[in-house]
């Protein structure tokens, strides 16, 4: 069956129009939630740790800015914008003190509920509204009077009133302008994840690497295997993205969709699905989360380690001098790997 696509006519603002929405954190989600919603009309106030660099730029976004536990004390719904690894600790400090009966704990992903990193009263409302975009595309959709399709769900619901709520700040960034299908805190989790490892981010670049180097030992230039294993993926991927697999079979060459269908199984074969269903047993029994919070508790050496490895390949140097030679591409170079933070 499929799943119910909720609309503007679904949400109203009047579930939270007077409530003081406060957003703990102001980074890619963060900011996107709280400028959208301000400018939806809400109460919007913005929570963050002392001597926080974000502090400057939410005032100059005319935010009244709070240490977290005060904007907590204020608000009627509390949206934790933070990583998932911060999280707890601010949690413990600054959230669970001033919690109220009555008040509402918003996340956009269900990482510390689910993990019980977290474990609210339960005398709370417990809601999730995920957009499945970044947060620079969720400001710029809502912008542009379009939106980003987004997820909401339901934990806890004491007030009986948890789900309008969630639907109600799915209006106010956006969401509903493009549909809002509801799922669970389990759901939206553990399949993340799983899409993050497997497919998304680690699939798709140890596939890329794997494809540059195997070009590279048989003695292709550098420049050739980049373009071929890495350049044009967007191409491809744009063209899933717009049409689906099939329709991006429609829009290559005869050639290619030949190599597709009959040599592309071969490369991601029931043993790739084999690895992939240890992966998500992993995710499912918490032994990812276990780590993933213990790499944090420990600081970060094994996580900063193989980012640093990454770093060091070589499709990243050919990549960048290549970029160089695209004026039309916007650059950008990250550093440091916590620069997502």
């Amino acid at each position: 069956m499929a799943a119910k696509v909720y609309s503007d006519k679904d949400a109203n603002f009047r579930d939270i129009k007077g409530k003081t929405l406060a957003v703990l954190g102001f980074g890619s989600q963060g900011h996107a939630h709280a400028l959208n919603l301000k400018e939806s009309g809400l109460k919007v106030i913005i929570g963050l740790y002392k001597g926080s660099k974000s502090r400057r730029v939410a005032k100059q976004n005319g935010f009244e800015v709070y240490d977290t536990a005060e904007a907590v004390r204020r608000a009627d719904v509390i949206m934790v914008a933070l990583p998932d690894t911060k999280q707890a600790k601010c949690y413990q400090e600054d959230i669970e003190p001033n919690l109220n009966k009555g008040k509402t704990l918003l996340f956009s992903h269900g990482f510390s509920i689910h993990f019980k990193t977290i474990v609210p009263p339960k005398n709370v409302d417990v809601i999730m509204v995920a957009p499945k975009g970044p947060g620079h595309i969720v400001r710029r959709q809502f912008l542009e009077g379009k939106g980003v399709p987004s997820l909401i769900a339901v934990y806890q619901n004491p007030s009986k009133k948890a789900k309008k709520v969630a639907l109600a700040w799915a209006k106010g960034i956006g969401g509903t302008r493009a549909g809002v299908i509801q799922t669970t805190f389990k759901e939206e989790t553990e399949t993340d994840l799983f899409g993050e490892q497997t497919v998304l981010c680690g699939g798709a670049s140890a596939l890329i690497q794997a494809g540059y180097e195997v070009l590279i030992e048989a003695g292709y230039q550098p420049e050739m295997a980049y373009f071929e294993c890495l350049h044009e993926l967007k191409l491809i991927v744009d063209l899933m993205n717009e049409a689906g697999i099939s329709g991006m079979r429609f829009s290559i060459s005869e050639t290619a969709k030949w190599g597709d269908v009959s040599v592309g199984p071969k490369i991601i074969d029931s043993s790739v699905k084999r690895r992939m269903k240890i992966a998500l047993k992993e995710i499912q029994n918490g032994k990812f989360a276990k780590g993933w919070v213990k790499e944090y508790e420990t600081g970060y050496k094994q996580y900063n380690k193989l980012l640093k490895s990454g770093e060091k390949h070589s499709i990243e140097k050919v990549g960048q001098r290549l970029r160089g030679m695209m004026p039309w591409m916007k650059k950008r170079r990250v550093k440091g790997a916590q620069a997502a933070y």
